[in-house]
């Protein structure tokens, strides 16, 4: 470990590990540690970042033939919740790469074989909080603007906008979301990781020392968090082009922060 992290304290369940504290400035030296990831796999990084990007191009066309493009903007919004488990093959690269091992593809996929069961049990936690997303998104957007409001996939920002009711809909859609999408990054900023790293942990021990890792470096967590949002939404605004290189890039970073933040 970095020899500029500051001091321990325990964290709970002990036998996880502890949780260091962090400078606030740490998400920058993480995102250097994963861009170094990217570049030594690059194949590995740009082809998994290249299928995330093909299957949110599926998901958008499907939406569109279904004749509802307004869930594109929720179902793309929940891509923040589910991306931790997502990125559980970048994990596993960045893993190899520490133990000095050349990681492929086949590697990265193999990470979901990992410790399956805990990885499961996480899938169903993120997905949860994703329905649930999803669902409220949808009832919102139907009390606001109405059942019929239907334009097509190219009027529909410029419909919302010209809408009275968007301002109110924005503001509680946002809260909401927010809410939900810091709950997800509580329960998933280290946890992923640490089931892949170490298969003893559980996943209900994985949470509870995710949970405490934000709580107790909360200001280093906030940066990550705003930055992990910023980067990821710049990546979604070319038709979500982007994400071929920003997944791999945060996917990496995570594995860093995991490693920076717990103590075995």
């Amino acid at each position: 470990m970095s020899s500029d992290l500051m001091g321990d304290v325990p964290a709970a369940p002990a036998a996880a590990g502890r949780i260091r504290h962090v400078t606030t400035d740490r998400p920058w030296v993480w995102l250097t540690a994963g861009w170094r990831d990217l570049q030594a796999a690059r194949p590995v990084a740009l082809a998994y970042g290249g299928a995330i990007t093909l299957a949110g191009w599926a998901l958008a066309l499907l939406f569109f033939e279904a004749g509802t493009p307004w869930a594109i903007l929720p179902a793309t919004a929940g891509f923040f919740l589910v991306a931790p488990l997502l990125a559980a093959g970048l994990y596993e690269t960045s893993r190899l790469r520490q133990e000095g091992r050349a990681p492929t593809l086949g590697d990265a996929l193999g990470a979901f074989r990992r410790n399956a069961g805990q990885l499961a049990f996480m899938g169903v936690v993120l997905l949860l909080i994703h329905l649930v997303w999803v669902r409220v998104a949808g009832l919102l957007f139907a009390l606001f603007f109405g059942v019929n409001f239907v334009p097509g996939l190219a009027e529909l920002p410029m419909a919302m906008l010209r809408s009275e009711q968007f301002l109110p809909f924005l503001v509680v859609g946002t809260g909401f979301g927010f809410l939900l999408a810091t709950a997800a990054f509580m329960v998933s900023a280290v946890s992923i990781p640490m089931i892949l790293d170490r298969p003893e942990v559980t996943a209900p021990e994985a949470v509870t020392v995710s949970i405490q890792a934000v709580l107790e470096n909360w200001r280093a967590m906030a940066l990550w968090a705003g930055l992990i949002v910023l980067f990821t939404g710049l990546a979604l605004i070319p038709f979500f082009l982007g994400l071929v290189v920003v997944m791999p890039l945060i996917g990496h970073a995570t594995w860093h922060a995991y490693r920076d933040l717990v103590a075995r």
